[in-house]
């Protein structure tokens, strides 16, 4: 009889989840004992490598070389200050996994109201979405540009990447983190080429990886983008919040003693180097892109910066800034490289997204469904404003249609200014809390004062942009209305943010008087 139970549970979509997160690979990636240095790195690298892609998907690409078309080398220090944000609110998110043995949904959900958990697991959800666009989009226009498969088909192929997941999901965690991090490679392989070419100004980089105060201006307006514009342009779509909650989920694949505090804190360590060596890779890639907007064209020489804009320009000498350049353009390799290198970031993304979406299921609503029907799922509904964008845009112009897609991917980005404080503010909290993390691990008091300032910078900086992301839903004598939506949302995150925050204080209190009784006993 139990047996029969048993067997039907395996076989509902749907079940209850309240265990370890991601427990199908939580502690099965066997860690060597006693061995040197590099050896015990290899064995902990890996976890770094998927939360990397989601700094270097599609969504980064076009910012960048954006930014680098119409203000040179100025934004190279923005790339900069947000990829060591990053490292430090990975570090953290890591930290809280291997020390609390919680992901970062499940101990916001174990602090907090049932409530405020389905609250916040929506808002999650629409984020993890928001950026499935955009790697539907990258993904389909890489195949028509690669294939000349008709965008509709394209998109639909994009629906069967469900098939890769359920090949890799028998494949072992260990090779799912070997298939990624080639594939960061190839990205970077495809780069590091085309600016080898480009023979860029070196000195220039270096000189713009210093902030001054023209990085963030509000001035000069080139092609209707000003630094602060190209700045927040690369810091939305450089800080993601789904990375945090997948890095506090992969953080424990890892096997060790986890009664043991050495061995816990070895685990930190060897994370850490993991998640900035992936981290500085991420940032060279986005460097690269921004050096490409520099050195591979001409300046202003890209008008159109959508990836079939790109793609073209690649293809054609007259914009390229040398003839070496020019030459490679000619015989067609550097935009097909582009595509290729597209492509790859678009599948990087499905394996992240995928995981990512089940992390926070089970961990704010304490449901689970098998990670293909998930995808299958959200990838569906994420495809539906990609089929209607193609389908408005049918009977109009090449151009018309290519500018839709390319709008809607930027704006799909919307999403990431709502849920981003909601997971940066509750991992700060956590991880300085000695209850949470211990007088071990909990964070040091200048690695607590940083991550405030990020985390009170990262979130100014969204809601300042956010009146203008909501500009182009609005017609254009409608921007009154737009700024007067966007202010009450504004609103709305403050208020969401202080009963969170309340929320976790109470329940932090609670988990001290707990772990007080039990010491008593």
């Amino acid at each position: 009889m139990v047996n029969n139970e048993n067997n039907h549970k395996k076989h509902k979509m749907i079940q209850y989840a309240n265990g370890k997160s991601l427990e199908e690979a939580n502690g099965t990636v066997e860690i060597p004992k006693g061995k040197g240095f590099w050896k015990t790195l290899f064995a902990y690298s890996g976890p770094g490598a998927l939360v990397a892609v989601g700094y270097m998907d599609p969504g980064n690409w076009s910012t960048s070389i954006t930014g680098g078309q119409n203000f040179q080398y100025l934004l190279m220090s923005v790339i900069l200050l947000s990829s060591l944000i990053a490292m430090l609110l990975q570090y953290m998110a890591a930290k809280l996994g291997i020390v609390s043995q919680m992901d970062l949904a499940q101990a916001i959900r174990a602090r907090t109201s049932k409530a405020l958990g389905i609250v916040l697991w929506i808002l999650t959800e629409l984020a993890i979405m928001a950026t499935d666009i955009a790697e539907v989009i990258g993904a389909a226009i890489a195949l028509y540009l690669l294939f000349d498969i008709p965008l509709i088909i394209a998109v639909f192929i994009t629906v069967f990447d469900v098939l890769l997941l359920l090949l890799l999901t028998k494949v072992g965690f260990r090779k799912i983190e070997a298939i990624v991090v080639c594939l960061i490679f190839v990205i970077l392989f495809v780069f590091v080429y085309q600016v080898a070419l480009s023979n860029p100004d070196w000195g220039g980089v270096f000189k713009g990886l210093i902030p001054t105060s023209e990085t963030f201006a509000k001035h000069p307006v080139v092609h209707d983008m000003s630094p602060l514009n190209g700045a927040l342009g690369i810091i939305g779509a450089t800080v993601m919040p789904h990375n945090l909650y997948l890095h506090s989920a992969i953080s424990q694949t890892r096997k060790f003693d986890r009664n043991n505090e050495d061995d816990i804190a070895n685990a930190v360590r060897f994370t850490a180097w993991d998640s900035n060596i992936q981290l500085g890779l991420a940032f060279v890639v986005n460097s690269l892109l921004l050096i490409m907007g520099v050195a591979v064209f001409k300046s202003g020489a890209v008008e159109d910066p959508s990836f079939f804009g790109l793609y073209q320009a690649l293809s054609d000498t007259s914009v390229m800034s040398n003839g070496l350049l020019a030459a490679a353009a000619r015989t067609g390799i550097l935009s097909t490289l582009f595509a290729v290198a597209l492509l790859a970031s678009g599948q990087n993304s499905t394996i992240t997204g995928t995981l990512t979406g089940q992390v926070i299921m089970e961990g704010f609503i304490h449901l689970r469904m098998p990670l293909w029907a998930r995808r299958l799922i959200t990838r569906l509904l994420s495809v539906i404003p990609v089929l209607i964008c193609v389908a408005l845009t049918s009977g109009k112009s090449t151009i018309e249609e290519h500018e839709a897609l390319n709008n809607l991917m930027n704006n799909s980005q919307v999403f990431l200014a709502f849920a981003l404080p909601f997971s940066m503010l509750p991992l700060v909290i956590m991880t300085g809390s000695k209850v949470e993390m211990g007088e071990r691990f909990k964070n040091r008091l200048w690695i607590n004062i940083l991550g405030w300032i990020s985390v009170i910078s990262l979130t100014y900086l969204n809601m300042i942009g956010l009146p203008q992301n909501l500009e182009p839903f609005f017609p254009a004598d409608k921007v009154g209305l737009a700024h007067t939506v966007a202010y009450i949302l504004i609103v709305l995150i403050i208020a969401l943010l202080i009963w969170t925050l309340v929320e976790l204080h109470l329940g932090n209190k609670r988990f001290a008087a707990e772990q007080a009784k039990k010491h008593n006993k």
